[in-house]
């Protein structure tokens, strides 16, 4: 008779396989630098990332797109927000994304105040259609910058760090998710204002999207502080990723504001493999 640690390893392993599978299916992007983690951290990542693209799917419409009424989004998303918070304790979920979850949070230590702050900004895309400044800043801490702060968790599970070092990591943590954000909101404001009816930015101008790439590119600087400070498992794939959304914001910029209001810009295939290849040269060889 098998032992019952073979039945929970097969279905951790299953577990982590349908998270691989999610980031796969939507993001590029971060498959990529995912794949220039270490295998251990690349798990927890696509763990992490999982269950934010699941609550995101909630809010972005396909719930509402399965015939679910508004209050009934709500209700959904406030479930998931109470099973997601349950794994913090609790060993086992049946859902495959909240298991796997669970297991990186309560590894990792994973603060229950960093998941409440993501689905709060989650909870804002399903009323909330404009942002005053404040209110802007608000949403970018709870949708990225304590997304940053858990990947930090992950990459930091089996090291330590000086508290000055900590708190250099957790800064350029936050400030790596607030740039991330804020790139998506340039190209996707296509989308986000004819598909789904928000505007994260006021009434957009050249001006605007020039400081919105000063701010941008504020951030990504003071992230790139904290690179050689990561376990060398996470430096490659978080290099790989800045680098990626530095190359976007050259785009963004460059783009005309036709361009940006109609369509979505991205970075070629090709472009984003000689990054990650450039990344991994810069660990690896130029240490």
């Amino acid at each position: 008779m098998a032992d019952q640690q073979d039945f929970l390893g097969r279905f951790d392993a299953m577990s982590s396989k349908a998270t691989a599978t999610v980031i796969a299916h939507y993001s590029s992007s971060f498959t990529l630098a995912s794949k220039l983690l270490s295998p251990k951290i690349r798990r927890d990542i696509e763990a992490l990332y999982a269950m934010v693209r699941v609550a995101d799917e909630v809010v972005d419409g396909a719930a509402a797109a399965a015939g679910c009424a508004p209050d009934a989004v709500a209700e959904i998303l406030d479930n998931y927000e109470r099973q997601v918070l349950l794994s913090l304790s609790v060993p086992f979920h049946t859902d495959p994304v909240i298991h796997a979850f669970g297991n990186t949070a309560r590894k990792c230590g994973f603060e229950q105040a960093h998941i409440v702050a993501f689905f709060d900004s989650m909870r804002r895309d399903l009323s909330q259609t404009s942002y005053d400044p404040t209110q802007l800043d608000e949403y970018i801490y709870g949708s990225a910058e304590v997304i940053g702060l858990m990947c930090l968790k992950i990459f930091l599970q089996d090291s330590t760090a000086s508290p000055q070092d900590r708190a250099t990591m957790e800064h350029g943590a936050r400030r790596l998710g607030a740039a991330f954000q804020k790139v998506n909101f340039l190209r996707d404001l296509a989308e986000d204002r004819e598909g789904l009816g928000r505007s994260y930015l006021p009434v957009f101008t050249e001006e605007m999207r020039d400081e919105i790439v000063t701010d941008i590119r504020e951030d990504l600087d003071a992230a790139r502080l904290s690179i050689p400070l990561l376990p060398f498992g996470a430096r490659t794939g978080v290099r790989a990723a800045t680098d990626l959304y530095g190359c976007l914001v050259d785009n963004l910029e460059s783009a005309s504001l036709e361009d940006l209001k109609n369509g979505r810009i991205r970075v070629p295939s090709m472009k984003k493999a000689s990054l990650a290849t450039k990344a991994m040269w810069k660990e690896v060889f130029q240490k």
